[in-house]
């Protein structure tokens, strides 16, 4: 669970190190992004020879957060950071051709399939 001013580690390779959350997109009152949600970011931290520059005005999909997420049968999922992967904004296909770390499956479900069909590993 992030809320605005929450920083994200960014795992593919546009350049993003990393992001601060400045908006959750969807429901005006929407405090808090889950995993699965797009949300608004500014570039915190770059890498000199990237696409995206610090300051810049990125759109990211959460693909893993601190917080648990409950599954269906019953077990929880947890990671050791909040990182996401920048995306279009009207696409939401992914802007990098290479995604680092673990990825739930619950992704699918919300239709990030390139998201997951990039990743390593679908935990």
């Amino acid at each position: 669970m992030l809320q605005v001013r929450s920083w994200m580690n960014i795992t593919d390779n546009t350049g993003a190190k990393v992001v601060a959350l400045f908006s959750v997109n969807g429901k005006n009152a929407k405090r808090f992004a889950r995993l699965g949600d797009v949300v608004s970011c500014s570039v915190k931290q770059s890498s000199p020879k990237g696409q995206v520059k610090k300051g810049d005005k990125v759109y990211a999909v959460i693909v893993r957060t601190r917080k648990e997420v409950r599954r269906k049968d019953g077990s929880y999922i947890r990671f050791d950071d909040n990182a996401g992967v920048l995306v279009d904004k009207n696409s939401l296909e992914p802007k990098g051709t290479r995604i680092f770390g673990p990825i739930p499956r619950e992704l699918r479900e919300k239709g990030f399939s390139k998201i997951i069909s990039l990743a390593p590993e679908v935990v």
